[in-house]
């Protein structure tokens, strides 16, 4: 049956499943961050991403009306209120068990009254009414605090990205990396294409001696780990000065990403019709005006491949940027690091981490999804002819 024509044989299927299952792969975290990231705390601790838009029964801990805002009836002072209101909820949810003490917060059940000695006497009822009572004045500035299991409505919110991007404060926010990575991203994407581009060209078009041990040394220098260059390479940068600010990160960034740009401009360079440089040659151009006017234009294809991996790359990197861009001020620091610093000082708040690690990755995903049509173009170019 895999000879008759309009059917498709089992590796085609088995390719299309493979392809399908590694989007899945791919696209199931990255959901689950995007969900995430507008959640709450307490939804990200008690469910998971997958039920943000079914009611969720969570553990909360809410706090009552402050004592200035008792009032006395008769011989007994009251606080009464709604805890979800007073909390700042949106949207009423529904206790099935209350406590007062964090080591028994299910002691109660709705309509029960707590006894809290000197603090008086506390009523919940299942919609958050609650009614305090006691027989002196209440003390204090603050409510009492009433840990609750309530399942609430689906909530989303805006504020962790506000938090994120717009905090002053420079253990949160994330707008300052963000410009910071742009920074070394941009220059670091557009330095390396610029330099192979014109190296590309004269392996490919230029006869000139060593040509193909300079060949060789590209291919050999793609299997060489960037761990091998660091230490020696940070020394030099510390000799001449640059070791610890924009111009070595970029440098660096230039170095390691040479040899793989070189490479694929190279190849898909020498696929060329040899034609339209020849006739270009005949017609008095020179090799600085075929290269500009003819190659160039006609490699979008393959400069726009590597310019994803560069950015990606870039992007996403931590190691170069901890070794090349040290500042203890924070002036410099980059998203990845700054995520770094969160998981470090925030390693509880999820939601932060969530929203964070979204935004440092909206930018590659807008990157990707707008050149991709290139990609496969630019990486195949070369390998056939």
């Amino acid at each position: 049956m895999s000879s008759i024509a309009g059917t498709k044989s089992g590796l085609t299927w088995a390719v299309h499943i493979s392809v399908v299952a590694l989007v899945l792969l791919w696209l199931f975290p990255t959901v689950g961050l995007f969900v995430s990231s507008f959640r709450t705390a307490d939804q990200i601790s008690s469910s998971g991403w997958w039920d943000a838009l079914f009611p969720q029964e969570q553990n909360l801990v809410m706090r009552t009306a402050d004592p200035d805002t008792q009032r006395q009836e008769g011989a007994q002072f009251v606080i009464d209120g709604n805890l979800f209101e007073i909390n700042g909820e949106n949207t009423a949810g529904t206790i099935s068990a209350w406590g007062t003490s964090s080591r028994a917060i299910s002691e109660y059940k709705p309509g029960d009254t707590a006894d809290m000695g000197d603090d008086g006497r506390i009523t919940v009822q299942a919609n958050g009414d609650y009614v305090w009572q006691n027989d002196v004045e209440f003390q204090g500035r603050r409510g009492e605090r009433v840990f609750v299991t309530a399942k609430a409505p689906p909530k989303f919110t805006l504020a962790n990205y506000e938090r994120v991007l717009f905090s002053g404060s420079t253990t949160d926010s994330m707008a300052k990396a963000f410009f910071n990575t742009l920074t070394v991203t941009i220059p670091a994407t557009v330095i390396p294409i610029v330099i192979a581009a014109f190296a590309a060209y004269a392996l490919a078009w230029m006869r000139f001696p060593g040509r193909a041990l300079l060949i060789a040394a590209v291919v050999a220098l793609l299997v060489v780990p960037l761990q091998l260059a660091l230490i020696p390479l940070l020394r030099l940068h510390n000799e001449i000065g640059i070791g610890k600010g924009y111009l070595g990160v970029w440098l660096a960034h230039t170095g390691f990403g040479l040899p793989l740009a070189v490479y694929l401009l190279r190849n898909y360079m020498v696929g060329l019709p040899r034609d339209i440089i020849e006739c270009a040659k005949v017609d008095g151009a020179t090799d600085f005006q075929i290269f500009t006017r003819i190659v160039l234009p006609l490699s979008f294809p393959a400069l726009a491949s590597f310019a994803i991996f560069q950015f990606l790359w870039t992007w996403n990197d931590l190691l170069v940027a901890l070794v090349f861009l040290i500042d203890a001020t924070g002036e410099t620091t980059v998203m990845t690091r700054q995520i770094v610093e969160l998981l470090g000082t925030r390693g509880g708040n999820w939601e932060i981490l969530a929203t964070a690690a979204f935004v440092s990755i909206a930018v590659p995903l807008v990157v990707f999804f707008a050149m991709q049509r290139y990609l496969v173009r630019g990486l195949l170019a070369g390998s056939v002819k």
